[in-house]
């Protein structure tokens, strides 16, 4: 069974109160929005403590974002990225599944 990819879509994202439009694919949108979040707070954290803003600040906090990447693939840590799809795409299934069998009832 094979599936066209989904198509990206233009959305508006907002971290430390700068609008950003990026591109999202249908599908994506939950993981888009963690990514959001996890760099939002991450962010903040490093503003608090180093004081950095920015262009300086964005890159610290890719750096430290890479850094631990690497130490999880380099310890055998889980993708989470793949995995998030993984499970968004069983979560479809299983409620289509639910959904037919609502209808035998």
């Amino acid at each position: 069974m094979s599936r066209e990819p989904a198509q990206a879509e233009t959305t508006e994202i907002t971290i430390l109160g700068r609008e950003y439009r990026v591109q999202c694919r249908e599908g994506d949108r939950d993981a888009l929005n963690a990514s959001v979040e996890l760099v939002e707070r991450r962010m903040r954290d490093l503003a608090e403590t180093t004081r950095a803003s920015g262009e300086r600040l964005a890159v610290m906090c890719a750096l430290n974002l890479a850094h631990e990447i690497f130490q999880m693939q380099a310890t055998g840590g889980v993708d989470l990225v793949p995995l998030r799809r993984r499970i968004n795409s069983m979560q479809s299934r299983i409620e289509e599944v639910l959904s037919s069998q609502e209808k035998l009832f």
